[in-house]
């Protein structure tokens, strides 16, 4: 699969190339566009009971489309539901994404979930992180531009948890609170926050999505019966 990504980093849109009879796999509703002739499938991928972890803990959709080309190649266009980056990673062993930020992959990558040890991780309840396995390719999106940070061994970073997207799994981390004490979490606005430790990679986005959302909250109207 070659993935080029087009109209970044405002409103950013990955094309995914395949050979003839390659298959990609996307988050359900991710699909923009096709060439002629790839076909279009949407299954539960790992049986029901690793569909329904991966919706219900790990934020993603129960269904995952499976797109295959025709014998002679063809492309697939994906884009996320907010504006913003995208980006491709290759996964060796292990690569970890925050709650949405998963787009789509190669078909020999496997996604999961995993217990992230915390809560409120990329905008979203309940501590889980996606987890993707294998080699190949998987394409990341973000809410707002996307950063990524190269750690040096022991060297250490301190990111909001809701402007996390990926990590390599050779970095380690911990979670705790932006500030002591409620009074100085209310006056900051500040939740949780990560410190991550070289060496690796981490991406982030200069925008939180659940800051968005409670906005959105805040401004629209009530609506009467």
């Amino acid at each position: 699969m070659n993935t080029e990504i087009r109209h970044n980093p405002g409103f950013a849109i990955a094309r995914c190339t395949l050979a003839g009879g390659e298959q990609l796999r996307a988050e359900s509703g991710a699909m923009a566009a096709t060439s002629a002739g790839v076909e279009v499938e949407a299954k539960v991928q790992g049986g029901l009971m690793k569909g329904l972890k991966r919706s219900v803990l790990g934020g993603e959709s129960l269904f995952m489309t499976t797109l295959t080309a025709p014998s002679g190649g063809g492309w697939v266009d994906v884009a996320a539901n907010l504006p913003g980056d995208a980006v491709v990673l290759p996964v060796g062993e292990e690569l970890y994404l925050t709650r949405g930020a998963y787009l789509a992959s190669e078909a020999s990558v496997e996604i999961d979930t995993k217990w992230g040890g915390f809560k409120n991780i990329g905008g979203g309840e309940g501590g889980f992180l996606i987890r993707a396995t294998g080699g190949g390719d998987v394409v990341v999106s973000c809410y707002g531009a996307i950063d990524r940070v190269e750690l040096a061994p022991g060297e250490q970073i301190v990111v909001d948890s809701g402007h996390l997207v990926a990590f390599e799994p050779s970095v380690e981390y911990k979670t705790r609170k932006a500030s002591s004490g409620i009074m100085n979490t209310l006056k900051s606005g500040e939740g949780f926050v990560m410190e991550f430790t070289g060496p690796g990679v981490i991406h982030t986005q200069t925008r939180n999505p659940d800051f968005l959302v409670t906005w959105l909250t805040e401004v629209l109207p009530f609506t009467r019966a």
